[in-house]
């Protein structure tokens, strides 16, 4: 496995967390808490949609 290319990966997933933090605080912060507040089952949901997606979509950028 190429650690080189995971770490450019990890590193890409930092710089677009931080877009949002960077152009929009006041907003990131509100949608913190609209998180916070959501309960632990709906996190789960959405955690579980979320890597699906980016395993599906993974899969179509490689063929």
């Amino acid at each position: 496995m190429d650690f080189s290319l995971l770490i450019k990966a990890l590193c890409l997933v930092l710089v677009i967390e931080g877009i949002p933090l960077f152009l929009a605080p006041n907003r990131a912060r509100e949608a913190a808490l609209q998180v916070a507040r959501m309960p632990g089952r709906t996190l789960r949901i959405l955690g579980l949609v979320l890597m699906i997606l980016g395993a599906g979509l993974l899969l179509l950028m490689r063929s």
